[in-house]
C-alpha cells in the first residue's frame, strides 16, 4: 500500500524550494513549509506538533521522523496558521482547494499563464505559497526573493516582474506604481490606496483571499449571521492536522470575523475576540484605528483593549509618531469623538518606536503589550 507522506521544507523561498514541492506533488506527497523566522526551538516544537515524515533543510540534509503521520490522497499542503497568539494550527489543503482558489483569482484579475509574479513573502504563509503555486500549476514566470529588500524588489521589477502579493508593512517600503497590480492582505489596509492595489479578505483555511476589494470572487459565497462572517468556497481546507476538526454548518465555515455588507461590499470589523467591551459598550479596534491614523503626525496606530477593574476593558492606543512632540491623549480623544461615540476614544496613549508584526504583517499584540 502506498503511504502518502508529509515533507517538511525547512528552507527559504528559492528555486530549490519549488523543485522540492514539484517532486513531492509528483510522488503523491504533501509539503509543509517551515517559517524561517522561527528560532530552532520553535521549529522543533512545530515539527513535533505537525508530525511530518521527514524534514529537508536548505543544505539538502534529510532528517527522517520516528513519530510521523501520513497524509491522505489529494492532500497537497499543510500550512500553519499565522495568528500572533496561541498554538498554530496545521491547515490541510488539497490539490483541488489550491487549484480552485488560483482559478478564481486568475479569473477576477484577468491574468493568465504569461503573467510574471514576484514572490517576496514567506512561503510558510498562503500569501507567499500561492504565488509559487501559480508558477507550478499554471507555468507563470516567477521571480523569487527569500526576503523582502527594496533594492532586490526593484531589480526584479526591472527584470520583468509585474504582479505581486504584499502586506501593509512591505507596501510601505516600495512605490506601488512600479507594479501593474498588487494584492494586499495580511492585515488592515492603510487608507487612500492607489488604484493598482487590490485589498483581499481571506485566511489560511481558504487558501488566501476569497474577496477582492470587498467583493467575493465568482463561486464564493459570503454571508453574515449574528455579525459573524461565514464563507462557502471551493478553496476551503479539508481539515486540521490534529484532533481538532473544523466546525461547518451545511458546508459554511464560520471565520471568527465580524462584519457586514455595505452596498454589497464586505466590510470587516475584525476578529470577534478582538472586540473591546468597555463599560458594556462594544468598540471595534479597526474603526478607531482608521480615524486615529488620520491624525497629523501619526504614522502607525494599533488599538486594543486592556483589562480594567472599573470598565472591564479600557481602550488603549499604541502609536508611532513622526513628530518630535507626539500628540497628546486629549487631542487624539477629541479627534475620535468627532466621528465616533465618546466611549470609542482611547483612554490611554502609548508611544512606541515601531509596531511589532508577524512575518505576514499582522500585529504581534502580545509583544506590543509588553513594550515599555
Amino acid at each position: 500500500m502506498i503511504v502518502n507522506r508529509l515533507i517538511a521544507l525547512d528552507m527559504p523561498a528559492s528555486t530549490e524550494f519549488a523543485i522540492h514541492v514539484r517532486n513531492a506533488w509528483d510522488a503523491g506527497d504533501a509539503v509543509f513549509p517551515i517559517d524561517q523566522r522561527l528560532p530552532q526551538a520553535a521549529k522543533n516544537a512545530l515539527v513535533a506538533q505537525i508530525k511530518p515524515s521527514l524534514v529537508i533543510d536548505e543544505t539538502g540534509n534529510i532528517v527522517k521522523s520516528s513519530d510521523s503521520e501520513p497524509t491522505e490522497n489529494h492532500d497537497a499542503l499543510v500550512i500553519a496558521t499565522s495568528g500572533s497568539t496561541g498554538t498554530p494550527k496545521g491547515v490541510v489543503h488539497t490539490h483541488e482547494s489550491i487549484q480552485a482558489l488560483l482559478n478564481l483569482s486568475q479569473a477576477r484579475l484577468n491574468t493568465d499563464s504569461s503573467t510574471h509574479w514576484l514572490l517576496c513573502l514567506p512561503v510558510s504563509h498562503v500569501a507567499g505559497f500561492s504565488v509559487l503555486a501559480r508558477s507550478i500549476l499554471f507555468g507563470n514566470p516567477i521571480s523569487i526573493l527569500p526576503t523582502f529588500e527594496e533594492a532586490d524588489v526593484l531589480a526584479k521589477v526591472n527584470a520583468g516582474a509585474t504582479h505581486v502579493s504584499l502586506v501593509p508593512t512591505t507596501l510601505r517600503r516600495v512605490d506601488p506604481a512600479i507594479f501593474e497590480m498588487i494584492l494586499l492582505g495580511g492585515a488592515a489596509a492603510p487608507p487612500d490606496l492607489p488604484s493598482n492595489v487590490i485589498t483581499t479578505y481571506g485566511m489560511t483555511e481558504t487558501f488566501g483571499g476569497i474577496a477582492y476589494n470587498g467583493e467575493p470572487l465568482d463561486g464564493v459565497e459570503i454571508r453574515i449571521r449574528h455579525e459573524l462572517i461565514e464563507v462557502h468556497t471551493p478553496s476551503l481546507f479539508r481539515t486540521y492536522r490534529s484532533s481538532e476538526q473544523p466546525t461547518l454548518v451545511d458546508g459554511w465555515y464560520p471565520t471568527g470575523d465580524s462584519g457586514r455588507f455595505n452596498d454589497n461590499v464586505l466590510q470587516v470589523f475584525g476578529r470577534l475576540d478582538d472586540m473591546i467591551i468597555s463599560g458594556g459598550e462594544n468598540v471595534w479596534p479597526n474603526a478607531v484605528e482608521k480615524i486615529v491614523s488620520r491624525f497629523p503626525g501619526i504614522e502607525r496606530v494599533v488599538i486594543s483593549g486592556i483589562d480594567d477593574e472599573q470598565w472591564g476593558q479600557r481602550v488603549v492606543a499604541w502609536i508611532v509618531s513622526s513628530q518630535a512632540e507626539p500628540p497628546t491623549l486629549e487631542a487624539v480623544r477629541q479627534h475620535v469623538k468627532q466621528q465616533l461615540p465618546s466611549y470609542c476614544a482611547p483612554t490611554e496613549l502609548r508611544i512606541v518606536p515601531a509596531i511589532p508584526t508577524t512575518s505576514l504583517g499582522k500585529v504581534d499584540i502580545q509583544t506590543l503589550r509588553n513594550m515599555k
